[in-house]
């Protein structure tokens, strides 16, 4: 690329810190179809004839098959991914080689590499999304019968099933599934023809292009076609709220197991020792996904950094979106891997998390609901409850114990049998609001999520 213009070589100082092959390789795969498609359009528009297209076809092909056998030798004077191919191709086959790159600059070249690349990584991502879905939804019907209490500012709250929890980070995983969707949408453009930046005078069919490597349409500016990182951008975003919903999840897994809550037991699969104290079984997996959870947030941030002062059109600093796109893409599919093999093999603890859901004070608002329907205000009704509730903290009288003359006294309204009340499993069944955790809600849910998955 040099010789013509630059009479010295490059320092070896800048040779190493511009170097990008030793990240971008991972490209290869998706360089090698754009630039077969790419010359199948030079053939279309005479500037290579049908045997020099077989020629590199043919060239490029068994480059990426060692490539995918590891047998390359990459070489970071030859700074990208893109280079690498092109100079061995050239070796190989000779000026036939070198008349590749015409009509494109490698500014659109990486541009469509990269978006047929995250293309295929948002496919495995939503697989791997559908996966953790499921592993969620097996666990919740395996305990569909399982109650818990549910939590405000991690205080006890009211009673509520395990699987409707559960069923909370499905639909949390579904709207992640919607966002990487919604990414794949608007990534769907072909910027290959933009050329470095104001396309090339040597036309080429562009949309015979778009459909040859599956894209729905092309660019409609050059500048934006080469300049333009939204899709990753969108990409990294969707990944980092994926991972705070991970991290949501971990934390519970985290406090769950924990001997306080003692509500789940990990898998020994899924868990680590100390090197000091032989007891210690720790929840390693959650721990780690939570903390990586602040690499996506990194990557985001890091990206919106780089391209927020950036003048129009291509600059090197693009280069960086690489590196940030490939980890979190890395990081976010090993994390959804491990969470579902480490959620199909937790085991609740159902002794320990019905004692917990059969507290009375979890009902205390079923307890205001009914003076609500003896015609108390709720305001009113609150304040009694909240009355008889602070005699039970202070005397250690659960509340459905409390003295009748007592409970009399501060609300008169409740004559008669009222310790009814105080039984979960009706207080579950009378919450059957769409979204509610009545039991018929929870399995009619089940088994809509069933059948998506299946």
């Amino acid at each position: 690329m040099r010789h013509g213009r630059f009479e010295e070589s490059m320092s070896n100082l800048l040779r190493n810190y511009g170097e990008s092959v030793s990240f971008d390789w991972r490209l290869y795969a998706h360089d090698i179809l754009g630039s077969i498609a790419h010359a199948r359009a030079l053939v279309k528009a005479g500037y290579l004839t049908g045997d020099e297209f077989a020629s590199i076809e043919t060239g490029l092909k068994a480059i990426g098959e060692e490539i995918f056998a590891g047998k390359f030798n990459f070489s970071v004077g030859l700074e990208d991914i893109h280079m690498n191919i092109e100079k061995e191709l050239t070796s190989r086959i000779g000026d036939v080689g070198a008349k590749l790159h015409t009509a494109r600059s490698r500014n659109d070249q990486v541009a469509t590499d990269l978006r047929l690349y995250l293309r295929d990584e948002i496919a495995a991502l939503q697989k791997g999304v559908r996966r953790l879905q499921g592993a969620l939804i097996g666990l919740a019907s395996a305990n569909e019968t399982v109650l818990i209490p549910g939590y405000t500012h991690l205080q006890r709250a009211q009673p509520i099933p395990l699987a409707h929890h559960l069923l909370a980070y499905v639909e949390m995983l579904d709207r992640d599934l919607g966002r990487l969707s919604d990414t794949a949408i608007r990534m769907d453009e072909l910027p290959l023809g933009s050329g470095a930046l104001a396309a090339s005078t040597l036309l080429l069919d562009r949309k015979a292009i778009a459909k040859e490597l599956g894209f729905s349409r092309v660019t409609q500016n050059s500048l934006d076609g080469v300049s333009d990182r939204d899709f990753a951008l969108e990409l990294l975003s969707a990944l980092a709220i994926l991972g705070m919903h991970l991290s949501r999840l971990s934390e519970d897994v985290v406090l769950w197991t924990t001997t306080e809550f003692g509500f789940a037991n990990l898998s020994d699969r899924h868990s680590t020792g100390s090197s000091l104290m032989p007891q210690k079984k720790n929840p390693d997996i959650a721990e780690l996904t939570r903390g990586k959870t602040g690499r996506l947030y990194g990557n985001l941030f890091s990206l919106l950094t780089v391209l927020k002062g950036l003048p129009m059109a291509y600059n090197r600093d693009l280069q960086e979106d690489k590196e940030a796109v490939f980890d979190s893409v890395d990081t976010a599919k090993m994390a959804l891997a491990v969470t579902a093999e480490m959620m199909t093999a937790l085991v609740i603890n159902t002794e320990a998390t019905t004692k917990a859901a059969n507290d009375p004070a979890l009902l205390a608002t079923d307890l205001a609901d009914e003076l609500v329907r003896k015609n108390i205000p709720f305001r009113k009704a609150h304040d009694l409850v909240g009355k008889l509730a602070a005699e039970s903290a202070k005397t250690g009288i659960p509340l459905d114990k409390l003295p009748k003359d007592f409970i009399l006294e501060i609300c008169p309204e409740l004559i008669g049998e009222w310790e009814w009340l105080f039984d979960p499993i009706r207080s579950l069944k009378a919450r059957s609001a769409t979204g509610g955790p009545s039991p018929e809600n929870v399995s009619r849910r089940l088994a809509h999520w069933k059948t998506i998955l299946t």
